[in-house]
Formats: C-alpha cells, structure tokens, sequence
C-alpha cells in the first residue's frame, strides 16, 4: 500500500507539491502569529526585569515606563529635582539613578544618567571602564563605536531636523556587556553633562530655567520655549557661536563627576530606582504615588498593557485561523474533483480484488500524508517568519526576542493533525462507497 501511495504522489507531484504548500502557507501565518506575540511578551518582561521601581512627574504610568525602561522617545514632564535627593538619602533605598533624555548621535539615544546605573545595569563591561569624567561617555554592547571616539550629542534626531550640540563632545571609555534591552543600543553619559549642556544650572528654579529643563530631560526644541529660551541665554551667556548654532549652557569635558543630590538638582523626567527589600519597593511605591510623582513597578505597567492588547492577538489568530478554515475547503473542493477524475482507477483497484478498507486507507493516508507534511513546513515557516520579525525589531529596539516552542504548541500540532485526519477522511468515503463497474463504465 505504501509503494502504491508513493508511486502515485510522485505521478501526481505537481497536485500534491500545490496541496502542500497551501497547508504551509496557511499554517505558517499561525504559527507565526503566536511565536511573535509570545517573543514580544518574554522580551518586554526581561527587559523590565532590569529594574525594580520606576519613579516620575504625574502623567501616564506607561508613556512613564516606556520611556525610561525601553527608551522611547517621547516628552515627559519634569519633577522637582529635590526629590532625586530625597530618594537617594532614603534608607531603604539601595541606589537611585536619574535618567534624562533628549540627545542623540547616529540614531542611538543619549542618556544621561549616573556611574552607578552604568555599572549597575550589566553587571560589568565587555571592555573599557565607567565614565570619570564629564565628557566620558559608555555605551551598550550593540551600538557600533569604538574605545575612544567621539560622541557628538544633537538634540532630538536627524529626522526631526535637531541640532548638534557644540558644547561639549564624548569620548567612549566603557562598553557595557549585553543585557538584552533597549540599554544595548544606548549612549550613557554623566547625568550632570546633559544638564549642564543645555543650560540647565544647579540653582535654577525660575519660569526659564525649567523651560530649558524640560527641553533637555524630555526631547523638546528649546526653541520653541521663545521668552524662557531668550532670558535663559541671557543668563548662561547664550550667543550664537561662531558656527551659527545656538549656545545653551557651559561644559567642561575634564570636570570630576558630582554624584552627590541636593535639594538645587535640576528638574529630571525619571528616577530608577533599587529597593533594598521587596517591602520597600511597595512602601516607596505607595510614598510617592501622591502629589507632583507617580510611582510603578514597570512589570506590572506590562501587564496591564498585555491585557489592553490582548484583544489584538485575538483578532490576529481569528485571521489565521479563518485562513486556515479556507484553505482546509479549497483542499476539500480539490481533493472531491480529483477522487472523480481517479474513478477508473479505483475501479480497476476494486476489480482486482482489492477491498473496500483498502481503498479507504490508500486515500485517506495520501490525503493525510500531504496535510501532515504541510503543517510540518508550516511550523518551519512560521518559526523561520517569527525569527525574521524578532531579529528585526531587535535591531531597532535593542531588546532580546526569545523566538521559540512551548508546551502548548505541540496541542496545537496535535489539534492540526486531528483536523486533518477529519479532512482526510472526506474523500476517503467518497472514494470507499465508489462501485467498481460504475467506475469502470465512467
């Protein structure tokens, strides 16, 4: 029977080769669909694993998070820098690291943030040492510099039209080893270097100050706060360079890095935070969920996020199974004509003798056969799909997408082969209940 089944796929290959590639195709799209929703999850939850407490102005709890944890850019309002101080001196606090965006240097963001977070964050670099200095600058393992040069910060990004920063030029000293974050694709420099490139002094607290603030920490053209950019100029000796840039504040590069917060910090959109115990994390979180600060733990921000999107993957494997649903009739439509262009041969099966089972089983196992073979290459494709998509958003984002099988899987593997056995046995019986002189007169 197997020669028999053999012989006629090979007969019939260009019909089979088209059968199989339908069931690939329409698998693959599943398959795929739920290997990148689950790479996505695992992926942002490992990323936020990172860090513990995230503390920043009122505002949305998830613009919060997906600023400071996967780095997006996006404006964020500022919260007053004494309480930077205040956390840091707290003691059930471990460490606390300002972060400050904005800046950026061949599409790498810049982040300005503490020697602390850059040690902290990967557990020791792959080469180099933390930044010294203020003009020192580490970077995560994907961004592609090297030990020594020059890192020149432009506001915003080249597609936005920024504006590169004359002030002050880094140096990479360190490269940090990889965390599978967003941070791998990140520029850290001194915290105190960013405010002080954009004007943003220790002292200030008036209306211009904290224009120049929110410009630095959140990503905003400083020139669009007009009166708070002109007095703010005034004030930091902000004339045009000779170039034609815009001056915005005094750096020196060779300046020892100042670590220690006072109540005079600059505004800043976020602080990490490291508690020392699990029941400090809640206490913190509960301490400043009052008043101008939010406090959120960012793996519980994901998964109300999961929840909201929940109903998107939904509607995904909705479309992939009613892709699948159609397929699985265009094979039954195909595979009836066929049985009927097969009558004589069946016929001439059965008037040698062969038994009605026999029949059966030639049909339903080529039919099954060619379905099983599918779905496995849809598995193939899909996994192959899933790895293409994964790599690629990495490469942008910077975060690690863990692209492969779990235990549910194989249920719905078993679940496809069940179905194709059902689909299977459709022509089966057709070619089963066939008369053999019917056949042969046909």
């Amino acid at each position: 029977m197997i020669r028999f089944i053999l012989s006629d796929l090979r007969r019939l290959w260009a019909g089979s080769l088209v059968v199989v590639l339908l069931v690939a195709l329409a698998t693959a799209l599943g398959v795929c669909v739920v290997l990148q929703e689950r790479a996505l999850r695992l992926g942002s939850a490992r990323a936020a694993d990172k860090f513990d407490l995230v503390i920043g102005a009122g505002g949305s709890e998830t613009q919060l998070v997906l600023s400071s944890v996967f780095l997006q850019p996006s404006p964020l309002p500022l919260m007053p820098g004494e309480v930077l101080g205040k956390i840091a001196a707290d003691p059930r606090v471990d460490w606390a690291a300002p972060i400050g965006f904005g800046d950026s240097f061949s599409g790498y963001p810049i982040v300005g943030t503490t020697a602390t977070l850059a040690n902290k964050l990967s557990g020791g670099f792959a080469e180099g040492k933390v930044f010294a200095r203020e003009g020192d600058a580490v970077i995560g393992s994907a961004v592609r510099l090297s030990l020594g040069d020059e890192i020149k910060p432009m506001h915003g990004s080249a597609e936005e039209g920024g504006e590169t920063h004359t002030e002050l030029v880094y140096h990479v000293a360190g490269r940090l080893r990889p965390t599978g974050t967003a941070w791998d694709r990140a520029i850290l420099v001194p915290i105190q270097a960013v405010w002080h490139i954009h004007g943003m002094e220790a002292h200030e607290h008036t209306e211009e100050g904290a224009g120049h603030e929110h410009a630095a920490a959140s990503g905003t053209d400083p020139a669009e706060h007009g009166h708070e950019h002109e007095e703010a100029g005034d004030h930091h000796d902000g004339h045009e360079n000779p170039d034609g840039h815009e001056h915005y504040g005094e750096a020196d590069p060779d300046a020892a890095l100042n670590e220690n917060w006072t109540a005079d910090t600059p505004g800043l959109p976020a602080i990490l935070v490291k508690p020392k115990t699990i029941a400090d994390a809640y206490k913190l979180r509960q301490d400043y969920r009052s008043g101008n600060t939010v406090a959120v733990f960012p793996g519980e921000v994901l998964t109300n996020l999961y929840a909201a999107l929940g109903n998107a993957k939904q509607i995904l494997v909705a479309v992939a199974a009613g892709a699948q649903t159609l397929v699985a009739a265009s094979l039954v439509l195909v595979t009836v004509i066929h049985i009927g262009q097969r009558r004589r041969q069946i016929g001439a099966l059965r008037a040698f003798g062969a038994p009605r089972g026999a029949i059966f089983g030639i049909v339903w196992l080529e039919f099954f056969f060619l379905v099983a073979v599918g779905i496995g290459l849809g598995f193939a494709f899909g996994y192959a799909a899933a790895l293409t998509l994964s790599g690629m958003f990495s490469e942008t984002s910077g975060i690690a997408m863990p692209v492969g099988f779990a235990g549910e899987d194989a249920g719905l593997a078993a679940a496809l082969l069940a179905f194709a056995a059902i689909l299977a046995a459709l022509p089966a019986v057709l070619a089963y209940r066939q008369s053999p002189a019917q056949a042969l007169r046909a």
